[in-house]
Order: structure tokens, then C-alpha cells, then sequence
């Protein structure tokens, strides 16, 4: 009996995916001068032969002065058009053409840190102020200690202007004309994990009283706006989606998110992905300083392996014609065949066994092999001796980051990935 995995997928733009698996978003750290290079280019041709659905891409950065890594690719200045900045679109169409070079679609995340910019990445200067809708600073903890680390690698966040935010929407704008030219098939909104999208959408982090907050709708207003602005200027059939958070809300804000969903799904979405975390509580890593306290997942969705199905399958039951993409936690073909048999979600996300096997859709989808042997379990990532005093939720995060990133760079340097030692 074929996979469902197996089956295509068409987004409301047109875009049809040849199967539901797609490659997830990680960070690659290749793009040494914050512009798409060879290497990044031959590690994405990897996955281009490997038999997926869909490839996006890791963070392009909308603005190179706020960086989420330092060695994010990024839009270093204002984007004009193909024919002005014609350098600029061969260079990025030498990254989307490696992507789709076996005809699977490619889609870029672009993104915008926000208040979670370190000060070491970006052109702005290590003590020059972050963006954000509120100034509210970054936090891993209540402890003297904990607040040092803070403040040591994140600078105080400003209170966005009108005018900050008019140009940040028209940066994501550029930034997704720029993809379209460049011959992406589409872009995603990363509006989860933390980034600006996300604390824009957040009432923790958005205390704002003007038209950008106070409400649920309010709160949407600026990811409303950067969707309706890039619709006037990609083709029909550019795929535009959107990353959003799962894990990061109450009993008391579901109802806010919900609402929020709906007017993303109103305004004509073509995707959605659901995931979680950030860096101050990085579930997305399968870490979390609240895990010990957190409420114990069910037996049904630890069988499932998704850490967000249960959010996703809500999601699916409110908007059945939304499509959905549910990442994080999948590493067997019967875990992911069965988030699809529930209707939890129409595409599955596949990070860091990607990042080992680019081929890893071609043992899911390979009938001649049992479910026993279509799987790729991955022990955590080792951390450094010397860490061990700092906060273990994000040591732990960037240890399973960074490490998955130098997988990266070897498929880039033609070097086999080798996964986490038993």
C-alpha cells in the first residue's frame, strides 16, 4: 500500500509539492559575509536530490544591520528591481536554482530577529539598541547570573516607531520580490521561535496601545500588512507561508492565537507551519526551562512524535482548508505517516535527520522497507564539559544548533554529515 507520504500537494497560489515531506528551516551559519555562497548553494543541491516535497531554506534576514546569527544570509540594502540590482538577483539565483536544480520546490524563510539579535550579529554595532514593538528586554532567567548573560548578549530592545515599523514591512517586501526574482517558488514569514513577527503577535512582548496592539487583531496587524503588501508584488503563483508559534501559550491566550490564525487564514495564507520556542524558552530544540513544570504530553502524541500535533490537529478541526505543516520531533516514517492519517497536518517537517541523510525522503517512501527500518532516531547533541554552569536550556539549544549547522557545512564541502554519538 503506497504512503500517504507519498501523495502531492497543491497550495491554494497553484504550487503543486510532489510529496508532503519537506526539508525544515535550520540554521546553516555558512553565509560568512551575509550573502549566499558556494557552499550553502552545494549543501542545498544535496537535498535537491533527495527526494523531497519541498525544501525551505534556513533564516534569509530582511536586514542585515539585525541579524539572527551572524552568518545568516541577508538584504544588505534597498531592493530595486531585477533589472537595477541585476548583480544581486544572479547571485541569488545561483542559491534557488541549486535548490530546485531536480525540480523540487524551494522556499526561502525570511526573518527578522527583533529583540533577540545578538550583539555580535548585524552591521549596527554591538551596543546599538535592538528592535521590538515594546521595549521589553530579553530574559533567560530570574538569578543575577542569568541577567548578566542577558545583558551580555542581547542589547536593550527599542520601542519600534511608526516609521521603524513602515520600514521593516517594506525590508520583508523587498526581501520577498528579491526571492521571487531570484526564482524561489515561494517565501515563509517567520513568525515564530521568538523573532519580530512573532513578538508583534505575542501580548508578552507587544504592550503596545496604538494600531500595532491591544488586541488580538491589532497584534496582527503588522504580519496582516507585510502579507498584503508582498501579494501586490509576487507572481500569483509565489507560495507565501507563514512559521508560527504553538508551545508558548496559556489556556488563557489560546483563544487570542486562534483568532489571530483566522485572520491569517482569511487573508489568503498558502501554508502554515506550526511550531514552538524561542531562544529565551527553545522548545523547538526539544529543550525548555519550563519542561520539568510543563504539563506531560498525552500517550497519543508521544506516539505520534510531533512535539506541536496537538495544537496542529486544533488548528486543522477550526480550518479544515488550511494547509498545514506540523515540524519538530518526526524521525520514523509510522510517526509521520500517522500525523497525516489523523489529519493533523498535510505536510510534515523534517530538520535535523535532514541534516544526516539528505536522502532521508527516500528511505521514508521506499516500500521495500519495513517501518522497523524506516526511521532515524538522533540522541541529543553532545555539550561542552565547560558549559555546565550556564543555563542548561540554552546551552543545550545551541549545542543541537550549531552542532546540526556543521552537518551543514560538510554536506556543503561534500563531506558525509555524521550524527550525534551514542
Amino acid at each position: 500500500m503506497p504512503s500517504p507520504l507519498a501523495d502531492p500537494v497543491k497550495l491554494p497560489c497553484g504550487l503543486v509539492l510532489p510529496n508532503r515531506l519537506s526539508k525544515a528551516a535550520m540554521a546553516e551559519m555558512i553565509a560568512k559575509t551575509n550573502q549566499p555562497t558556494n557552499t550553502l548553494a552545494d549543501a542545498y543541491g544535496q537535498w535537491s536530490d533527495g527526494g523531497w516535497g519541498s525544501i525551505l531554506t534556513g533564516n534569509v534576514q530582511v536586514d542585515v544591520n539585525h541579524m539572527g546569527s551572524p552568518f545568516d544570509p541577508a538584504l544588505h540594502n534597498e531592493y530595486k528591481d531585477s533589472k537595477t540590482n541585476s548583480a544581486l538577483v544572479a547571485q541569488w539565483k545561483v542559491y534557488a536554482d541549486a535548490c530546485q536544480k531536480h525540480g523540487t520546490p524551494a522556499i526561502a524563510q525570511i526573518c527578522h530577529p527583533g529583540r533577540q539579535s545578538f550583539r555580535v550579529a548585524g552591521h549596527r554595532g554591538m551596543f546599538a539598541q535592538t528592535l521590538a514593538p515594546s521595549a521589553v528586554p530579553m530574559s533567560v532567567g530570574d538569578s543575577y547570573f542569568q541577567s548578566m548573560i542577558a545583558c551580555m548578549v542581547w542589547s536593550k530592545p527599542k520601542e519600534m516607531t511608526t516609521q521603524d515599523i513602515e520600514r521593516v514591512i517594506r525590508q520583508f517586501v523587498d526581501t520577498a520580490r528579491l526571492m521571487a526574482d531570484a526564482g524561489f517558488s515561494g517565501i515563509e514569514l517567520h513568525g515564530a521561535h521568538g523573532y519580530l513577527i512573532d513578538q508583534f503577535l505575542n501580548s508578552k512582548t507587544n504592550l503596545r496601545t496604538d494600531a500595532y496592539g491591544g488586541t488580538p487583531e491589532k497584534r496582527a496587524r503588522f504580519i496582516l500588512e507585510i502579507l498584503s503588501q508582498t501579494r501586490k508584488v509576487v507572481p500569483a503563483t509565489f507560495a507565501i507561508g507563514i512559521k508560527l508559534n504553538s508551545a508558548d501559550h496559556s489556556s488563557a491566550t489560546f483563544e487570542e492565537t486562534m483568532t489571530q490564525i483566522a485572520l491569517l487564514a482569511e487573508a489568503g495564507i498558502d501554508f502554515m507551519e506550526i511550531s514552538g520556542g524561542s531562544y529565551e524558552d527553545p522548545k523547538m530544540m526539544g529543550y525548555g526551562k519550563a519542561n520539568a513544570a510543563a504539563a506531560p504530553k498525552s500517550s497519543r502524541t508521544a506516539a505520534r512524535e510531533a512535539f506541536f500535533l496537538e495544537f496542529s490537529k486544533e488548528v486543522r478541526q477550526r480550518h479544515p482548508g488550511l494547509v498545514l505543516m506540523l515540524t519538530g520531533g518526526f524521525r520514523t516514517r509510522a510517526g509521520a505517516e500517522a500525523a497525516i492519517r489523523d489529519n493533523a497536518c498535510d505536510l510534515v517537517g523534517i530538520g535535523r535527520p535532514a541534516a544526516i541523510d539528505p536522502k532521508f525522503p527516500r528511505l521514508l517512501l521506499d516500500e521495500s522497507v519495513g517501518d522497523d527500518e524506516a526511521q532515524m532516531p538522533l540522541n541529543k547533541a553532545p555539550v561542552p564539559w565547560y558549559t555546565r554552569f550556564l543555563p542548561l536550556h540554552l546551552i543545550g539549544a545551541g549545542a543541537e544548533s550549531t552542532y546540526y549547522a556543521t552537518q551543514i557545512q560538510r554536506l556543503g564541502k561534500g563531506i558525509v554529515a555524521i550524527a550525534p554519538p551514542w
